[in-house]
């Protein structure tokens, strides 16, 4: 058998989740503060999270957040 044959016998490909690994719970930004902030904050600090797990995000950029914001209703 050559050394690339191994190499590939060898290879864990690990963006496949493994079954038998138990899975990390997602980390969000706002999920604890959701209480402490008043309506309006905390409808945007859920959207935000929600947009963030949909589309398996941990952080966002600017141009993601005003999709948010504007998903919500406001304009300028």
């Amino acid at each position: 058998m050559s050394q690339a044959e191994t190499a590939i016998d060898t290879f864990t490909d690990r963006r496949i989740p493994d079954a038998t690994v138990p899975q990390a719970v997602e980390r969000r930004q706002f999920v604890d503060g959701y209480d402490e902030l008043s309506p309006e904050a905390g409808e945007l600090a859920r959207a935000i999270d929600g947009y963030k797990l949909r589309h398996r995000r941990r952080f966002i950029d600017f141009e993601e957040m005003l999709s948010v914001i504007k998903s919500l209703g406001y304009h300028r």
